[in-house]
């Protein structure tokens, strides 16, 4: 599994983070200072790559979570056929079909930059 572990003190807005078990981008992390009872504890939150739901993370700044290793790739739209694209890695050579995102407009030729993570594929 491409993951590794980091402490919640080392993450940042706009890096990735493991949470239930999916891939999720953080859009917000606060800390609140230690108290009577504990250590700092801070607060991710974020949404999935793959899957667009949001998510929660509340620990204690020295606890350890899984950081995924998501590649960010290149590829070329070799058709497109309704909603889907068939697309070719530039460095491999491979070939897939992704489903193209409603915002997306793509046609043969275009040079497209992808993310993958565990087999998933999503067009950034």
């Amino acid at each position: 599994m491409p993951k590794e572990q980091k402490q919640v003190r080392e993450l940042q807005e706009g890096s990735y983070v493991m949470m239930e078990e999916s891939p999720c981008k953080i859009n917000a992390y606060s800390t609140a200072k230690p108290g009577k009872h504990g250590s700092a504890k801070a607060r991710v939150e974020g949404r999935g790559v793959f899957d667009g739901r949001k998510r929660s993370l509340s620990q204690p700044v020295d606890a350890k979570v899984w950081v995924p290793i998501i590649e960010r790739k290149q590829g070329q739209v070799v058709s497109v056929t309704g909603e889907d694209a068939q697309i070719m890695d530039l460095e491999t050579y491979e070939t897939f079909t992704m489903r193209i995102p409603e915002t997306e407009e793509l046609s043969p030729d275009d040079e497209i930059e992808y993310l993958e993570y565990e087999g998933q594929r999503k067009i950034v």
